[in-house]
């Protein structure tokens, strides 16, 4: 078994239920780090690697240390990549691509791989399963779905700890702008248009 298959094993088994946060989450990323890759030329052991660990530590987002979930993520994946033979210098790329993909650490990493795992990442916030998953967060904290005097954040700044729709203008609409590659970008600008589309639905369906 090739170092990539086993490390897709044993992240399916330590991944947590969480419905944004899970295997499936998981897989979406790698997909979207592949197609990446074969784009910008990059190193696929590597960014494929990060991309199956980015998210092996993922606190809830009820809980105080879910902005360390990536530091701590980086710092588990070195144990799991010793085990398979990576060098000091592999691991240490991946961990550093792990460590600043998050986008409440606010960093753009400094090598391709880390680039393309951000990007891959953030493309799953947005498009259909964005949506689906602002709403299954949203959810599960109990948040309200937006703010019945002002929706779409208008005359106010967003609080997306209180309304779910609140996150489009506070993250989600801001992502196809901090993308790093060209194929993301590419890609981040149709998923955005999927994102302005339901909020123009969703303002036709609740406007009085």
């Amino acid at each position: 078994m090739n170092p990539i298959d086993s490390i897709k094993n044993e992240v399916k088994e330590i991944m947590d239920n969480d419905s944004a946060h899970d295997f499936d989450h998981v897989m979406r990323v790698y997909k979207n780090a592949q197609k990446i890759c074969e784009k910008e030329k990059a190193n696929k052991k590597l960014v494929l690697s990060a991309a199956l660990l980015h998210d092996i530590v993922s606190y809830p987002k009820s809980d105080k240390r879910s902005k360390m979930s990536s530091i701590e993520s980086a710092k588990k994946s070195k144990l799991v990549l010793q085990k398979y033979g990576f060098s000091k210098e592999e691991i240490l790329i991946i961990s550093d691509a792990i460590a600043d993909h998050s986008f409440s650490q606010n960093k753009t990493p400094s090598t391709l791989e880390g680039k393309i795992l951000q990007d891959a990442d953030r493309l799953d916030a947005i498009g259909a399963i964005g949506i689906a998953r602002v709403f299954a967060t949203g959810g599960s904290l109990k948040r309200s779905f937006y703010n019945v005097d002002d929706p779409f954040c208008k005359t106010r700044t967003p609080d997306d700890k209180t309304w779910t729709v609140d996150h489009f203008y506070k993250k989600l609409l801001k992502l196809e702008s901090l993308m790093n590659t060209k194929s993301g970008k590419i890609e981040a600008k149709k998923r955005t248009k999927v994102l302005k589309e339901f909020l123009k639905q969703l303002k036709n369906e609740i406007s009085s």
